[in-house]
């Protein structure tokens, strides 16, 4: 190595090392700036828990070298997929490559989903969904109703998932990358955040003036959501959910979900949720991902209920089979 060129990589080593950290950018009213166009179509393929092959080691630990071999496992799998039609032969790779995960679980540290109480393995839904297929966390899948994703019966609107429905993915369903429509638009007033989800349409108003949350008797799909600035971090309390579409059949009288919203760099948002619910689980636990701002991924147009045939034409399938 010649002298110039170390004389170079040490003055390159001070200058990453002494780099100013990224200073968040102001709203006129002094809030931390979040706006933007934002995906995370990017970690379509990444497990929501440790795989088994990264046992005993934390996400930091993984080597880029060893993340490359994962993403491009992940390419592999997404372009050698049948041509078919539903969501394991969706065309669109999602640019899987460009992912920045191994796994979305940070607490526990193990990388993986705590136990579930008693009460809450009454609630479970179908393996197929909530383990095999990770459907069960992207769409908040009741149990015993796998939808259109299953075989059936088709007897009745019930036996279909909200999705399917075009009511909502629910909290945090909404924030979990699937097979289309990952675009996010955050927005902010003196006073509020307001995030906007490509799928289901959906919106929600954070007021950030120390209001309580609602009464116990009013529930909402996406629960009543409650925003405070810890420093440059919004934080997101959630509460007052409505039983149909709580995260993985959690109970809508004791689920309290956390966010926690930080802008790391001028193009990135890292996002993190804790599901507290003791009804359910034996403990909280975190998982996190990026929110990556890009423009060309802005929000269109999801037009899920005008022309939505699929739920009368399966029905009718259903009656048509029963005849035969």
């Amino acid at each position: 190595m010649s002298s110039r060129f170390a004389l170079c990589l040490a003055s390159l080593t001070l200058l990453a090392a002494t780099a100013a950290p990224y200073r968040v950018p102001r709203t006129p009213w002094g809030d931390p700036d979040l706006q933007g166009n934002y995906t995370n179509k990017y970690e379509q393929s990444t497990p929501l828990e440790r795989p088994d092959e990264f046992a005993g080691r934390r996400r930091e630990d993984v080597t880029g070298a060893e993340l490359a071999a994962v993403l491009a496992e992940r390419n592999r799998r997404v372009v050698s997929r049948p041509e078919a039609v539903g969501p394991r032969q969706f065309r669109d790779t999602l640019d899987v490559t460009k992912g920045s995960l191994a796994w979305l679980i940070v607490d526990p540290p193990d990388g993986k989903m705590p136990a579930m109480t008693a009460e809450g393995l009454r609630r479970l839904g179908p393996a197929a969904l909530s383990q095999d297929t990770g459907l069960g966390g992207v769409l908040n899948s009741r149990r015993g109703s796998t939808g259109s994703f299953g075989e059936g019966p088709f007897d009745g609107i019930e036996d279909f998932t909200l999705w399917d429905r075009c009511i909502t993915r629910g909290l945090p369903g909404a924030m979990m990358p699937h097979i289309l429509g990952n675009s996010y638009q955050i927005i902010q007033t003196a006073g509020l955040v307001v995030i906007r989800y490509e799928l289901v349409h959906d919106v929600r108003i954070i007021p950030l003036d120390g209001r309580p949350h609602v009464r116990g008797g009013m529930r909402f799909e996406l629960g009543d959501a409650r925003g405070h600035w810890d420093r440059d971090t919004l934080v997101v309390e959630t509460t007052n959910f409505r039983d149909r579409s709580t995260y993985r059949n959690a109970n809508a009288a004791t689920l309290k979900l956390i966010e926690r919203f930080t802008r790391t760099a001028a193009d990135r948002l890292e996002w993190s949720v804790t599901i507290d619910d003791s009804a359910t689980w034996t403990r909280p636990w975190t998982f996190a991902m990026p929110l990556v701002m890009n423009d060309r991924e802005a929000i269109l147009e999801f037009a899920c209920h005008e022309g939505n045939y699929a739920v009368p034409n399966i029905l009718s399938a259903g009656r048509l089979a029963d005849k035969r």
